[in-house]
Protein backbone atom coordinates (compact mmCIF):
# COMPACT_ATOMS: atom_id res chain seq x y z
CA UNK A 1 0.00 0.00 0.00
CA UNK A 2 2.84 2.42 0.58
CA UNK A 3 4.56 1.18 -2.44
CA UNK A 4 1.41 2.15 -4.45
CA UNK A 5 0.77 5.55 -2.52
CA UNK A 6 4.78 6.40 -3.04
CA UNK A 7 4.19 5.79 -6.44
CA UNK A 8 0.86 7.70 -6.94
CA UNK A 9 2.79 10.75 -5.33
CA UNK A 10 5.66 10.46 -7.75
CA UNK A 11 3.14 10.81 -10.58
CA UNK A 12 1.55 13.71 -9.17
CA UNK A 13 4.66 15.69 -8.65
CA UNK A 14 6.07 14.96 -12.27
CA UNK A 15 2.42 16.02 -13.55
CA UNK A 16 2.61 19.11 -11.26
CA UNK A 17 6.38 20.03 -12.50
CA UNK A 18 5.35 19.39 -16.11
CA UNK A 19 2.30 21.33 -15.66
CA UNK A 20 4.72 23.90 -14.55
CA UNK A 21 7.18 23.79 -17.05
CA UNK A 22 4.49 23.96 -19.36
CA UNK A 23 3.13 27.55 -18.31
CA UNK A 24 6.89 28.31 -18.98
CA UNK A 25 7.47 30.34 -22.14
CA UNK A 26 11.16 29.09 -23.52
CA UNK A 27 13.30 31.95 -24.71
CA UNK A 28 16.26 31.04 -26.84
CA UNK A 29 19.19 33.38 -26.70
CA UNK A 30 21.69 33.04 -29.59
CA UNK A 31 25.20 33.72 -29.24
CA UNK A 32 27.54 34.04 -32.27
CA UNK A 33 31.00 34.33 -31.90
CA UNK A 34 34.92 33.12 -31.73
CA UNK A 35 34.87 29.68 -29.74
CA UNK A 36 37.65 27.98 -31.20
CA UNK A 37 40.98 29.36 -32.82
CA UNK A 38 42.64 32.92 -32.25
CA UNK A 39 40.31 34.80 -30.61
CA UNK A 40 38.45 32.17 -28.47
CA UNK A 41 39.27 33.46 -25.37
CA UNK A 42 37.11 36.76 -26.09
CA UNK A 43 34.33 34.16 -27.54
CA UNK A 44 34.32 32.40 -24.52
CA UNK A 45 34.66 35.58 -22.65
CA UNK A 46 31.14 36.96 -24.37
CA UNK A 47 29.40 33.67 -24.05
CA UNK A 48 29.95 33.74 -20.20
CA UNK A 49 28.81 37.41 -20.27
CA UNK A 50 25.30 36.40 -21.91
CA UNK A 51 25.22 33.00 -19.66
CA UNK A 52 25.83 34.54 -16.38
CA UNK A 53 22.95 36.76 -17.07
CA UNK A 54 20.29 34.10 -18.15
CA UNK A 55 21.45 32.02 -15.36
CA UNK A 56 20.42 35.17 -13.04
CA UNK A 57 17.19 36.12 -15.03
CA UNK A 58 16.20 32.18 -14.23
CA UNK A 59 16.61 32.32 -10.38
CA UNK A 60 14.34 35.51 -10.06
CA UNK A 61 11.77 33.72 -12.84
CA UNK A 62 10.28 37.17 -14.43
CA UNK A 63 7.25 36.56 -16.33
CA UNK A 64 5.72 38.31 -19.61
CA UNK A 65 2.45 37.93 -21.22
CA UNK A 66 1.00 35.47 -18.00
CA UNK A 67 4.01 33.42 -18.50
CA UNK A 68 7.04 32.43 -16.73
CA UNK A 69 10.12 33.31 -18.72
CA UNK A 70 12.69 30.20 -18.94
CA UNK A 71 15.93 31.68 -20.63
CA UNK A 72 18.02 29.04 -23.02
CA UNK A 73 21.62 29.88 -24.21
CA UNK A 74 22.22 28.47 -27.58
CA UNK A 75 25.75 29.10 -28.62
CA UNK A 76 27.69 28.36 -32.14
CA UNK A 77 31.09 29.40 -32.97
CA UNK A 78 31.57 31.13 -36.10
CA UNK A 79 35.07 31.42 -36.17
CA UNK A 80 35.31 34.88 -36.77
CA UNK A 81 34.89 33.97 -40.58
CA UNK A 82 32.21 35.77 -43.00
CA UNK A 83 30.95 32.63 -44.11
CA UNK A 84 30.84 30.77 -40.85
CA UNK A 85 28.99 33.61 -39.43
CA UNK A 86 26.07 33.19 -42.37
CA UNK A 87 25.35 30.08 -41.54
CA UNK A 88 25.35 30.44 -38.27
CA UNK A 89 22.86 32.81 -38.28
CA UNK A 90 20.74 30.80 -40.99
CA UNK A 91 21.50 28.25 -37.95
CA UNK A 92 19.63 30.85 -35.48
CA UNK A 93 16.45 31.64 -37.86
CA UNK A 94 16.27 27.31 -38.70
CA UNK A 95 16.08 26.88 -34.37
CA UNK A 96 13.68 29.65 -34.13
CA UNK A 97 16.03 32.01 -32.27
CA UNK A 98 14.67 35.35 -31.73
CA UNK A 99 17.61 37.12 -29.80
CA UNK A 100 21.06 36.80 -30.81
CA UNK A 101 24.28 38.20 -29.09
CA UNK A 102 26.65 38.57 -31.37
CA UNK A 103 29.32 38.54 -33.74
CA UNK A 104 32.56 39.54 -32.28
CA UNK A 105 34.05 40.47 -35.40
CA UNK A 106 32.54 42.89 -37.66
CA UNK A 107 33.49 41.20 -40.73
CA UNK A 108 31.16 38.78 -39.31
CA UNK A 109 28.68 41.22 -38.28
CA UNK A 110 28.05 43.10 -42.06
CA UNK A 111 26.75 39.92 -44.20
CA UNK A 112 24.99 38.25 -40.89
CA UNK A 113 23.07 41.55 -40.14
CA UNK A 114 20.87 40.66 -43.24
CA UNK A 115 20.57 37.07 -42.54
CA UNK A 116 18.94 38.41 -39.06
CA UNK A 117 16.94 41.00 -40.35
CA UNK A 118 15.61 38.92 -43.21
CA UNK A 119 14.71 36.63 -40.37
CA UNK A 120 13.01 38.73 -38.09
CA UNK A 121 16.07 38.15 -35.95
CA UNK A 122 16.93 40.76 -32.99
CA UNK A 123 21.23 41.06 -33.39
CA UNK A 124 23.03 42.68 -30.68
CA UNK A 125 26.77 43.17 -31.66
CA UNK A 126 30.35 45.06 -30.42
CA UNK A 127 31.37 44.92 -33.86
CA UNK A 128 32.65 48.28 -34.24
CA UNK A 129 32.49 48.95 -38.04
CA UNK A 130 30.22 51.99 -38.87
CA UNK A 131 29.20 49.76 -42.14
CA UNK A 132 27.34 47.56 -39.52
CA UNK A 133 24.50 49.89 -38.94
CA UNK A 134 24.47 51.61 -42.06
CA UNK A 135 22.11 49.48 -43.11
CA UNK A 136 19.27 50.92 -40.93
CA UNK A 137 18.15 47.61 -40.06
CA UNK A 138 15.49 47.82 -37.27
CA UNK A 139 16.33 45.24 -35.04
CA UNK A 140 20.57 45.60 -35.49
CA UNK A 141 22.23 47.20 -31.98
CA UNK A 142 25.33 48.10 -31.33
CA UNK A 143 26.51 47.61 -28.05
CA UNK A 144 29.31 49.13 -27.98
CA UNK A 145 31.13 52.80 -29.31
CA UNK A 146 32.35 52.48 -32.81
CA UNK A 147 35.16 52.71 -34.66
CA UNK A 148 34.60 56.52 -35.27
CA UNK A 149 34.59 56.97 -31.34
CA UNK A 150 37.60 54.64 -30.16
CA UNK A 151 39.63 55.62 -33.23
CA UNK A 152 39.38 59.22 -32.80
CA UNK A 153 39.76 58.85 -28.87
CA UNK A 154 42.94 57.31 -29.48
CA UNK A 155 44.51 59.80 -31.63
CA UNK A 156 43.55 62.86 -29.49
CA UNK A 157 44.68 61.11 -26.64
CA UNK A 158 48.30 60.58 -28.54
CA UNK A 159 48.31 63.80 -29.76
CA UNK A 160 47.26 65.85 -26.67
CA UNK A 161 48.29 63.84 -23.67
CA UNK A 162 51.14 61.65 -25.11
CA UNK A 163 52.58 64.58 -27.75
CA UNK A 164 53.36 62.26 -30.77
CA UNK A 165 54.41 64.05 -33.57
CA UNK A 166 54.54 61.38 -36.03
CA UNK A 167 52.63 58.03 -36.02
CA UNK A 168 52.95 54.88 -38.56
CA UNK A 169 49.63 52.60 -38.80
CA UNK A 170 49.11 49.20 -39.09
CA UNK A 171 46.10 46.91 -39.97
CA UNK A 172 45.20 43.57 -39.98
CA UNK A 173 42.78 43.51 -43.37
CA UNK A 174 39.85 42.89 -41.54
CA UNK A 175 36.52 45.03 -41.34
CA UNK A 176 37.56 45.77 -38.08
CA UNK A 177 40.89 46.21 -38.60
CA UNK A 178 40.81 48.48 -41.23
CA UNK A 179 37.65 51.00 -40.12
CA UNK A 180 39.06 51.46 -37.05
CA UNK A 181 42.77 52.34 -38.41
CA UNK A 182 40.84 54.48 -41.24
CA UNK A 183 39.05 56.38 -38.53
CA UNK A 184 42.89 56.74 -36.49
CA UNK A 185 44.29 57.99 -39.52
CA UNK A 186 41.92 60.64 -39.70
CA UNK A 187 41.63 62.14 -36.77
CA UNK A 188 45.23 61.55 -36.63
CA UNK A 189 45.97 64.50 -39.11
CA UNK A 190 43.14 66.54 -37.86
CA UNK A 191 44.46 66.44 -34.54
CA UNK A 192 47.73 67.91 -36.22
CA UNK A 193 49.41 64.14 -36.14
CA UNK A 194 52.23 62.98 -39.60
CA UNK A 195 51.13 59.82 -40.71
CA UNK A 196 54.33 57.91 -41.73
CA UNK A 197 53.05 55.47 -43.93
CA UNK A 198 49.95 52.89 -43.78
CA UNK A 199 50.76 49.17 -43.62
CA UNK A 200 49.01 45.83 -43.53
CA UNK A 201 49.14 42.13 -42.63
CA UNK A 202 46.71 39.68 -41.51
CA UNK A 203 44.94 38.59 -38.82
CA UNK A 204 46.82 34.88 -38.64
CA UNK A 205 50.43 36.49 -39.00
CA UNK A 206 53.28 36.89 -36.72
CA UNK A 207 56.06 38.05 -37.76
CA UNK A 208 55.88 41.83 -38.33
CA UNK A 209 59.93 42.25 -38.37
CA UNK A 210 60.11 44.30 -42.43
CA UNK A 211 57.28 47.24 -41.61
CA UNK A 212 58.69 47.25 -38.07
CA UNK A 213 61.86 48.25 -39.24
CA UNK A 214 60.46 50.38 -42.27
CA UNK A 215 58.66 52.72 -39.22
CA UNK A 216 62.23 52.57 -37.31
CA UNK A 217 63.61 54.36 -40.39
CA UNK A 218 61.06 56.67 -40.57
CA UNK A 219 61.72 57.25 -36.85
CA UNK A 220 58.17 57.42 -35.94
CA UNK A 221 56.95 58.15 -32.07
CA UNK A 222 54.23 55.64 -32.15
CA UNK A 223 52.37 53.05 -34.47
CA UNK A 224 48.87 52.19 -34.48
CA UNK A 225 47.40 48.51 -34.59
CA UNK A 226 44.39 48.05 -36.28
CA UNK A 227 44.25 44.40 -35.16
CA UNK A 228 43.49 41.73 -32.44
CA UNK A 229 45.46 40.72 -29.56
CA UNK A 230 47.09 37.55 -30.78
CA UNK A 231 48.95 39.81 -33.47
CA UNK A 232 49.27 42.68 -31.22
CA UNK A 233 51.04 40.88 -28.39
CA UNK A 234 53.81 39.44 -30.51
CA UNK A 235 54.37 42.42 -32.28
CA UNK A 236 54.86 44.68 -29.14
CA UNK A 237 57.82 41.84 -28.42
CA UNK A 238 59.56 42.56 -32.01
CA UNK A 239 58.96 45.91 -30.92
CA UNK A 240 61.37 45.51 -28.10
CA UNK A 241 63.67 42.98 -30.26
CA UNK A 242 64.62 46.19 -32.61
CA UNK A 243 65.19 48.46 -30.32
CA UNK A 244 61.87 50.46 -30.18
CA UNK A 245 61.22 50.43 -26.84
CA UNK A 246 60.37 53.85 -26.97
CA UNK A 247 57.98 53.88 -29.07
CA UNK A 248 54.13 53.60 -28.60
CA UNK A 249 51.97 50.40 -29.73
CA UNK A 250 48.54 51.87 -29.81
CA UNK A 251 45.09 50.23 -30.62
CA UNK A 252 41.72 49.60 -29.91
CA UNK A 253 39.62 47.50 -27.95
CA UNK A 254 40.69 44.68 -29.09
CA UNK A 255 44.18 45.00 -27.05
CA UNK A 256 42.47 46.11 -24.39
CA UNK A 257 42.94 42.31 -23.28
CA UNK A 258 44.25 40.43 -20.55
CA UNK A 259 45.33 38.38 -23.21
CA UNK A 260 47.92 41.24 -24.76
CA UNK A 261 49.98 40.71 -21.35
CA UNK A 262 49.18 36.96 -21.16
CA UNK A 263 51.03 36.69 -24.98
CA UNK A 264 53.19 40.00 -24.59
CA UNK A 265 55.15 39.17 -21.28
CA UNK A 266 57.27 41.81 -20.41
CA UNK A 267 56.84 43.83 -23.64
CA UNK A 268 53.38 44.71 -23.09
CA UNK A 269 53.31 47.34 -20.58
CA UNK A 270 53.52 51.47 -20.19
CA UNK A 271 54.74 51.58 -24.09
CA UNK A 272 50.86 49.96 -25.04
CA UNK A 273 47.86 51.86 -24.86
CA UNK A 274 44.30 51.19 -26.51
CA UNK A 275 40.60 52.85 -26.51
CA UNK A 276 37.92 50.68 -25.28
CA UNK A 277 34.55 51.49 -25.45
CA UNK A 278 32.72 52.29 -22.05
CA UNK A 279 33.63 53.60 -18.92
CA UNK A 280 35.98 52.30 -16.47
CA UNK A 281 33.94 49.43 -14.57
CA UNK A 282 35.14 49.74 -11.59
CA UNK A 283 34.32 53.22 -11.16
CA UNK A 284 30.63 51.73 -12.19
CA UNK A 285 27.75 50.97 -9.43
CA UNK A 286 27.45 47.86 -10.28
CA UNK A 287 30.89 47.36 -11.66
CA UNK A 288 33.09 46.08 -8.61
CA UNK A 289 30.19 43.10 -7.81
CA UNK A 290 29.76 41.76 -11.66
CA UNK A 291 33.26 41.14 -11.67
CA UNK A 292 33.23 39.22 -8.27
CA UNK A 293 30.39 37.15 -9.53
CA UNK A 294 31.77 36.41 -12.47
CA UNK A 295 35.02 35.48 -11.07
CA UNK A 296 32.80 33.78 -8.75
CA UNK A 297 30.96 31.39 -11.73
CA UNK A 298 34.04 31.25 -14.35
CA UNK A 299 37.55 31.39 -12.28
CA UNK A 300 38.48 33.93 -14.18
CA UNK A 301 38.33 37.90 -14.64
CA UNK A 302 36.32 39.22 -17.03
CA UNK A 303 37.90 40.09 -20.41
CA UNK A 304 36.68 43.01 -22.66
CA UNK A 305 32.50 42.53 -23.09
CA UNK A 306 31.37 39.94 -20.88
CA UNK A 307 30.03 43.15 -19.36
CA UNK A 308 28.28 44.33 -22.69
CA UNK A 309 26.89 41.00 -23.45
CA UNK A 310 25.74 40.49 -20.10
CA UNK A 311 24.15 44.13 -20.16
CA UNK A 312 22.62 43.73 -23.15
CA UNK A 313 21.10 40.22 -22.33
CA UNK A 314 19.46 42.21 -19.26
CA UNK A 315 18.32 45.33 -21.75
CA UNK A 316 16.18 42.29 -23.79
CA UNK A 317 15.03 40.69 -20.38
CA UNK A 318 13.60 43.94 -19.73
CA UNK A 319 12.46 45.15 -22.94
CA UNK A 320 10.87 41.59 -23.27
CA UNK A 321 8.86 42.43 -20.13
CA UNK A 322 7.70 46.00 -20.98
CA UNK A 323 6.57 45.06 -24.30
CA UNK A 324 4.50 41.86 -22.64
CA UNK A 325 5.49 40.04 -25.57
CA UNK A 326 9.19 37.68 -26.85
CA UNK A 327 8.34 38.78 -30.55
CA UNK A 328 11.72 40.45 -31.60
CA UNK A 329 10.09 43.05 -33.60
CA UNK A 330 8.34 44.53 -30.15
CA UNK A 331 11.09 44.00 -27.98
CA UNK A 332 13.33 46.29 -30.71
CA UNK A 333 10.74 49.36 -30.84
CA UNK A 334 11.60 49.11 -26.88
CA UNK A 335 15.03 49.08 -27.14
CA UNK A 336 14.89 52.15 -29.74
CA UNK A 337 12.40 53.80 -27.38
CA UNK A 338 13.90 52.90 -23.86
CA UNK A 339 16.99 53.15 -21.78
CA UNK A 340 18.57 50.60 -19.27
CA UNK A 341 21.84 50.87 -16.74
CA UNK A 342 23.47 48.17 -16.42
CA UNK A 343 27.07 47.12 -14.98
CA UNK A 344 29.19 48.54 -17.64
CA UNK A 345 26.95 52.22 -18.29
CA UNK A 346 23.82 53.45 -19.02
CA UNK A 347 22.19 51.99 -22.51
CA UNK A 348 19.90 53.63 -25.46
CA UNK A 349 19.76 53.49 -28.81
CA UNK A 350 19.51 55.56 -31.87
CA UNK A 351 16.96 55.03 -35.10
CA UNK A 352 19.88 53.63 -36.34
CA UNK A 353 21.18 51.23 -33.76
CA UNK A 354 23.97 53.19 -31.85
CA UNK A 355 24.09 53.93 -28.78
CA UNK A 356 22.78 57.30 -28.16
CA UNK A 357 25.89 58.31 -25.48
CA UNK A 358 28.95 56.55 -24.86
CA UNK A 359 32.31 56.75 -22.84
CA UNK A 360 35.54 55.47 -24.41
CA UNK A 361 37.98 55.13 -21.59
CA UNK A 362 42.16 54.63 -22.76
CA UNK A 363 44.30 52.12 -20.79
CA UNK A 364 47.77 51.30 -20.59
CA UNK A 365 49.13 47.97 -18.83
CA UNK A 366 50.87 48.20 -15.33
CA UNK A 367 52.07 44.75 -13.81
CA UNK A 368 49.96 42.67 -16.50
CA UNK A 369 46.61 44.08 -16.03
CA UNK A 370 45.02 46.92 -17.60
CA UNK A 371 45.51 50.53 -16.05
CA UNK A 372 43.06 53.71 -16.88
CA UNK A 373 44.54 56.96 -18.22
CA UNK A 374 41.71 59.01 -19.36
CA UNK A 375 38.13 59.13 -20.34
CA UNK A 376 36.68 60.20 -22.80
Amino acid sequence: MKIASLALAATLLATASHGALAQDQLVRIGLSGPLTGANAFAGKDNENGVRLALEELNARRIKAAGKTLRFELMSEDDQGDPKSGVNVAQKFADAGVKFVLGPYNSGVAIPASRVYHDAGILMSTVGTSPKITQARYPNVFRIVASDTQVGASMASYAAKELKIRTVGVIDDRTAFGQGIADEFARQARASGLTVAGREFTNDKASDFASILTSFRTRKVDAIFFGGYAPQGAPMARQMKQLGMANVRLLGGDTLCSPEMAKLGGDAVGANVLCAQAGAMLDKQAGGPAFKTRYKGRFGREPDVYAPAFYDQAMFIAKAIQDANSVDAGAVGKVLHSASYTGVAGTYGYDANGNLKQTAVTVYTFKGGQLAPLANY
